[in-house]
């Protein structure tokens, strides 16, 4: 070879690390590694509404389908279910928090009213059996100092309320908004999310199946246990005689269906003033009632129709949706059956590779 001959080019040697592609991959991972990092943390303040949104839109999209001819556009299509969602969901929930927060405050006014004027010792010591309670009472807590601290506290997390409801107002704006575009371009959301899953197109199709069974059965088992446990409370509320009880039960039931609330949040306050009124049998039957019957039913019935519908068995059911709630709050009703159904497959996908 003279020295005016070209040399050869250098070939990299693919096992070779330091070359430059291997390097060039190892960039790109962390880059995506990072980007990835990134977006999560951008994503995290709107997972509620997210998932929220997600499994309005799984169970709106049959309506969706029906419309789109009808209507001729996807955009007015999901703008009439959006407006519809709102109309059906939202106003009611926004009346029931400012009704309960009415009754929070006329029922901090008549319980001192009630410790002022004696009348909870009055109507104690008519009954033979609770005259004791309230020399114990009285013995044991100065009434008047504890009132005024417990109507405070009351007054306090009341405001909270309030303020925690209008975030929540936000969150709804939020899921709406997400909820149409998941609705209008639901095609190509699915289509893209299939290209970039690494797995095979049966797969990814029986993936998407069980997503939309999880969320049908999510929803509709934490509606169905709602209205039991509404039901319930309010044939308590109208057996004892208290008044409204098919207000009271239908309040049961909407507060039932949010996770972080409960029907608990009326039946104590009428067990308090039941007992304050001397009637404590009546409070102690409502008490066992709400926390056996009405808060336990939960626990039992919704496991149930939610693995059976999935065909889970009933405690991994509970696993899955307790666990998800307290990792991912009050999204985790939705988050954490979906997150176990797309486990449970890819599990199936890895040992039927596995095999084969």
């Amino acid at each position: 070879m003279t020295a005016s001959e070209p040399s050869p080019p250098v070939r990299e040697d693919s096992s070779d690390w330091d070359s430059r592609s291997h390097v060039h991959a190892l960039v790109m991972m962390a880059a995506t590694v990072v980007g990835l990092y990134l977006c999560y943390r951008m994503a995290a303040p709107f997972v509620p509404a997210l998932a929220w949104a997600l499994a309005l839109a799984i169970l709106l999209a049959p309506l969706q389908r029906r419309l789109e001819p009808k209507l001729r556009s996807p955009g007015l299509a999901a703008g009439v279910l959006v407006l519809l969602v709102g109309v059906v969901l939202v106003l009611p929930a926004m009346l029931v928090a400012d009704h309960l927060l009415d009754e929070a405050y006329r029922g901090a006014d008549a319980l001192t009213a009630m410790v002022e004027t004696g009348q909870w010792r009055r109507s104690l010591e008519a009954h033979p059996l609770l005259a004791p309670v309230a020399d114990w009472v009285e013995r044991q807590f100065d009434l008047p100092d504890t009132v005024d601290a417990v109507t405070s506290w009351l007054t306090g997390a009341m405001a909270s309320v309030a303020r925690e409801s209008l975030l929540q107002l936000v969150g709804m704006v939020l899921t709406l908004y997400m909820l149409f575009y998941f609705l209008r371009d639901r095609r190509g959301i699915l289509a893209a999310i299939e290209s970039h899953l690494p797995l095979a197109k049966a797969d990814a199709a029986r993936m998407f199946g069980d997503i939309d069974d999880t969320v049908h059965a999510t929803v509709y088992g934490t509606l169905i246990v709602a209205m039991v446990q509404g039901i319930l409370g309010g044939l308590m509320f109208w057996w004892l005689g208290l008044p409204a009880p098919l207000l009271w039960g239908v309040l049961m039931g909407l507060l039932a269906v949010v996770p972080v609330l409960g029907a608990f949040i009326i039946w104590i306050p009428a067990a308090v003033f039941l007992l304050l009124d001397g009637s404590g049998g009546k409070a102690l039957l409502l008490t066992v009632w709400g926390s056996v019957v009405v808060g336990g039913i939960d626990n039992v019935l919704y496991p149930m129709l939610v693995g059976r519908r999935l065909k889970l068995h009933t405690l991994l059911a509970f696993v899955s949706i307790v666990g998800g709630l307290v990792v991912f709050g009050s999204s985790g009703l939705i988050l954490g059956p979906v997150v176990f159904a797309i486990t449970r497959l890819l599990l199936q996908v890895w040992n039927r590779r596995h095999a084969a």
